[in-house]
């Protein structure tokens, strides 16, 4: 699918995408929700890193993202921007 296809789709099922493609941030950052957008930069790591990394802060992530429109996933932080 074509970003513009997962973005209306996203939209009109009142979901959220995850993602690692910053072009979602652009488009959040234009838009209001829905979608949510949960943008994942913690870089390039094994499978297993990064399913511990995000597991433990998963919980976390989820919460902001019912405040804030977009969640920013870094690996030493999580930032949150309406």
């Amino acid at each position: 699918m074509k970003d513009s296809e997962i973005w209306e789709y996203a939209k009109l099922n009142k979901l959220t995408i995850v993602t690692k493609d910053a072009g979602f941030s652009d488009m959040i950052m234009l838009n209001d929700p829905p979608p949510r957008v949960i943008h994942i930069k913690l870089g390039n790591m094994k499978i297993k890193e990064f399913y511990q990394k995000i597991s433990a802060i998963w919980a976390d992530v989820c919460s902001m993202s019912k405040e804030y429109k977009l969640v920013r996933v870094y690996s030493k932080h999580i930032e949150g921007i309406d």
